[in-house]
């Protein structure tokens, strides 16, 4: 998501690391699940479920546990869940897309209804938001891998369409449908990503001031810690500046 480093700052800056790394693996277990479940249990021969495992490990998920999440597909005694995509509007007009795996739709829905209304914000209808936003792949390196031009060009010769370098590291985006060919050809260049995940890339973002940054965090946190979440995603810009002061 645009701001999407400087959440992660802020959850760190808060002391939630470990509530969050926890429920973090609860959503990679649920991921890994489904796609084994959808496809074949192998993650050489099942793209999504491939691209699930690499994101579990990047995140430090133990192996036992990704091993136990894909058995539970195989054993056949994995729930049902439906894949579900809302959409809504946080403070100050900032588009919001939630993505949840469910049991239960009617329970989700009135659960993420009732946390965009009592963090000041308002769940629309599917697709009022979503064309604010392009679905992409996101591949991320640490800055350690090579400078600018030495991952632009990797990343050009394995069919990436954009690359965005900082002194923190790079970022490279893909057509939703080509992730799994370019992570693979990055893999072979640069070594193994730090991320590689299908994500919302807003196409334009809404800078916050402050009291509405504060807002707009407690929306997201609320949301994030839904268990039937899975991901969050908003076109926010936050300055450095109002940063320092959340």
């Amino acid at each position: 998501m645009a701001g999407h480093s400087k959440w992660a700052n802020i959850q760190h800056r808060k002391g939630r690391q470990d509530a969050v790394r926890s429920k973090m693996f609860s959503k990679f277990s649920k991921e890994i699940t489904v796609a084994a479940k959808m496809g074949d249990p192998d993650p050489e021969k099942n793209p999504r479920l491939r691209l699930a495992v690499k994101e579990a490990k990047s995140q430090s998920m133990p192996k036992d546990n990704i091993d136990r999440a894909i058995k539970k597909a195989i054993g056949g005694d994995a729930e049902h869940y439906d894949e579900i995509r809302y959409e809504g509007y946080g403070p100050n007009g900032v588009a919001i897309i939630v993505e949840a795996m469910t049991d239960n739709k009617n329970r989700t829905a009135s659960n993420v209804r009732s946390i965009f209304s009592k963090n000041g914000g308002n769940l629309g209808e599917t697709g009022s938001v979503g064309f604010m936003f392009d679905r992409k792949g996101e591949i991320t390196y640490s800055a350690e891998v090579g400078d600018a031009d030495t991952v632009m060009m990797a990343a050009i010769e394995a069919g990436a369409e954009d690359v965005e370098s900082t002194e923190d590291g790079h970022t490279i985006y893909t057509d939703a449908n080509d992730l799994n060919a370019v992570s693979t050809a990055l893999e072979a260049a640069l070594g193994e990503s730090e991320s590689t995940k299908l994500i919302w890339k807003p196409q334009t973002t809404t800078e916050m001031g402050l009291e509405d940054a504060q807002k707009l965090m407690r929306l997201i946190e609320a949301l994030e810690d839904d268990d039937d979440v899975q991901t969050v995603t908003a076109n926010f810009d936050i300055s450095d500046e109002i940063m320092e002061q959340l």
